[in-house]
């Protein structure tokens, strides 16, 4: 339906008649989310009412827009200034009242996402992640050796979605002896709309039981009208904080960097910078990642689902677009409540394809809150460490964090001074590794990975305990072979494969 309405709409060539259809499907989305509000709680409304309508601005944008949002013509290289590297911000070192600096600050964490492409239950910043610590318990413990290390008062916000809300303010009774004071909001909940009708499959407001699938937190671009809705930005701003570092909870690199604060606070020419995205060089493995360029005079997120087909390959270059959004921020919280006010962030619809698990098609409307950089003024890029973009995305990424690569201080993760070369082995473990505890099951500990370059592992594979791999290791059972790699082994430049033959790779 959705590729013939637009075929239609592009061939009736008839504004008046495609804004008739428009304003058809307006109608209806009214009609039936006015239905549905009718359905809440007095003391639901309030918030419901408030959700409804923020996703029904976002549906009469989607309703507007036509066609890839960048003219691929327009783009360009951003100038030189506008991405600064990191040595450079670190060069002008730190002044002595850095507790004063670190004062105005807020730590944010998206806090909105469930472990399910894990094969956990629950929101995902409980997943274990290193002797026994979650991404939530990391986050916590950095935060309070700051707090106690500079005697400050950082505070830890959580983005939450009405997923990950209930489970998240349970383990926090956890922290409540912890130098860190933890604030949490949530993200709104929108109504997933039918591919077909482009309507709500949500008949009341409930999201438990059978409802659980009618709806969804509409992607972290949410958190400037939610941060501001829920009233803890004012609350904040009242207490004299003037930055927030907002970071994905599964990014172990995104701890708080001194030296950027710093830059912000001090900038050197005078003039403050209200947005401050890191960027780091692609590898082969980042081809996909949101880049900067430079767009009507503006820096501007392009990410892979606005590029027109045509161009996706030379997105995807390594050599055109060198860097990727990490989706560390800096943001004013003075700009965040101006621009909310205005109604003047603009930040690109993603629409996002599902299909449910009794086989309906859905869409859900997102936006990200990286594409927001261009309502913002001064903005300014700042190419950082490979090492700030430490992402658990899946278990191979899981390995890496839990092996000997890394050790663990304060709650950071450093790459071990062991290792020669400071690049990050690639692991791909096959889907026998897909959920953790599986995963778990099949590594008695933890192999040596100091000397790793690459390891593919596929099937039926366990390890024993004290493993070490080196250089390049390919391990592939066969279906219905099972290969167990003995305690004690050293594979080097070793290919494993079928019945547990080992060949010189």
């Amino acid at each position: 339906f959705v590729q013939d309405f637009s075929k239609a709409m592009s061939q009736a060539g008839s504004s008046q008649f495609q804004e008739v259809i428009r304003q058809e499907l307006e109608y209806s989305m009214k009609v039936e989310l006015d239905k549905i509000l009718a359905t809440a709680h007095s003391n639901e409304i309030e918030h419901t009412k408030k959700d409804l309508e923020g996703f029904k601005k976002l549906f009469h944008r989607f309703l507007q827009e036509k066609g890839p949002s960048v003219d691929w013509g327009k783009i360009q290289r951003p100038p030189e200034d506008s991405i600064q590297p990191y040595e450079k911000i670190k060069a002008r070192g730190l002044p002595d009242n850095i507790a004063s600096v670190l004062n105005k600050l807020v730590v944010v964490k998206l806090n909105g996402g469930l472990g399910t492409s894990m094969g956990c239950k629950g929101p995902k910043s409980l997943i274990g992640v290193r002797n026994e610590n979650t991404f939530l318990d990391l986050t916590v413990q950095q935060i309070e050796h700051l707090n106690k290390s500079y005697n400050t008062d950082v505070p830890l916000v959580l983005m939450n979605s009405f997923n990950t809300d209930d489970d998240t303010k349970k383990i926090l009774q956890k922290y409540s002896h912890s130098r860190v004071k933890i604030y949490t909001f949530n993200q709104s909940r929108y109504p997933r709309i039918n591919k077909e009708t482009l309507l709500p499959i949500a008949k009341d407001v409930s999201y438990s039981g059978e409802n659980t699938e009618c709806w969804y937190p509409p992607g972290h671009g949410d958190i400037y009208a939610s941060f501001y809705n829920s009233g803890l930005l004012d609350n904040l701003i009242a207490e004299g904080k003037e930055y927030i570092f907002v970071s994905n909870i599964d990014n172990l690199g995104a701890t708080v960097d001194l030296y950027i604060l710093n830059h912000l606070m001090n900038p050197p020419n005078g003039k403050r910078c209200e947005f401050v995205m890191e960027v780091t060089n692609k590898t082969r493995a980042d081809v996909k990642g949101g880049t900067l360029t430079q767009y009507e005079n503006k820096l501007r997120l392009v990410e892979i689902a606005q590029v027109p087909k045509a161009h996706v390959d030379e997105f995807k270059s390594v050599s055109k677009f060198k860097i990727f959004n990490t989706n560390n921020l800096w943001i004013a919280l003075s700009a965040i409540k101006r621009l909310q006010e205005k109604n003047a962030i603009d930040m690109e619809i993603i629409v996002n394809p599902k299909t449910l698990d009794g086989g309906l098609n859905v869409i859900q409307l997102e936006t990200a809150v990286g594409a927001a950089i261009k309502s913002f003024e001064n903005s300014l890029g700042i190419n950082v460490p490979r090492s700030r973009f430490l992402p658990v995305k899946t278990t191979s990424d899981l390995l890496l964090v839990m092996s000997n690569l890394y050790s663990l201080n304060a709650g950071s993760l450093t790459m071990s001074e062991k290792r020669e070369f400071p690049t990050v082995p690639l692991v791909k473990l096959g889907s026998s590794f897909t959920k953790v505890q599986d995963y778990l099951r099949r590594f008695e500990s933890i192999p040596d990975m100091l000397e790793l370059d690459h390891l593919t592992v596929s099937g039926d594979v366990t390890f024993g305990k004290n493993v070490s791999l080196k250089g390049t290791v390919i391990i592939i059972a066969n279906h219905g072979d099972r290969i167990d790699i003995p305690a004690g082994a050293l594979l080097e430049n070793k290919i494993v494969s079928g019945n547990l033959r080992i060949l010189d790779h």
